[in-house]
């Protein structure tokens, strides 16, 4: 599977219709059977006024990884309604577009436009303000708390080695 990387902003047409990027298009259909229409999975955010977005087969992971024993009951119990009961499939037509349901849009204030964000395995939609503003919020957290690509990479190999 490949990654989510990028950000995109397209516009959202008077039918809710939203032109998925072709980059993640991509990545969504890598690992389907040939002929196969593309899907997503949608859902609101558990930590923004955003919406997440992946393929089935991440969900697939998360739903093996919650059938794990050590699994808290509680998360297992968040997880299920917040993600899996909230949830929306959706088949991207022949042009790449998909529909955006009413209640998912209103949940993230995407109105005319949408704002893209690549997160590796998943991808969020952002009302383009409300993104702009959260961008320089987690910029400055960055910032404050020393956080590069090689603080991350010492910190991982760090852990990789069991310190």
């Amino acid at each position: 599977m490949g990654l989510f990387l990028s950000t995109w902003v397209n516009k959202v047409d008077k039918k809710g219709r939203v032109s998925i990027p072709a980059s993640f298009r991509s990545t969504l259909s890598a690992g389907q059977a040939a002929g196969t229409a593309t899907e997503m999975v949608i859902f609101p955010s558990l930590k923004a006024q955003a919406l997440d977005a992946c393929t089935l087969s991440h969900l697939e992971k998360l739903s093996e990884a919650l059938d794990n024993p050590n699994m808290p009951d509680d998360d297992r119990e968040l997880i299920e309604t917040a993600v899996f009961g909230q949830s929306v499939q959706l088949t991207l037509d022949p042009e790449g577009r998909v529909i955006l349901p009413d209640h998912l849009m209103a949940f993230a204030g995407i109105t005319e436009t949408v704002t893209f964000i690549g997160r590796r395995n998943t991808f969020q939609l952002w009302d383009p303000t409300a993104f702009a503003a959260h961008e320089q919020v987690v910029r400055e957290q960055a910032r404050s708390n020393n956080i590069s690509l090689s603080t991350i990479l010492a910190r991982a190999t760090s852990l990789a080695k069991g310190a």
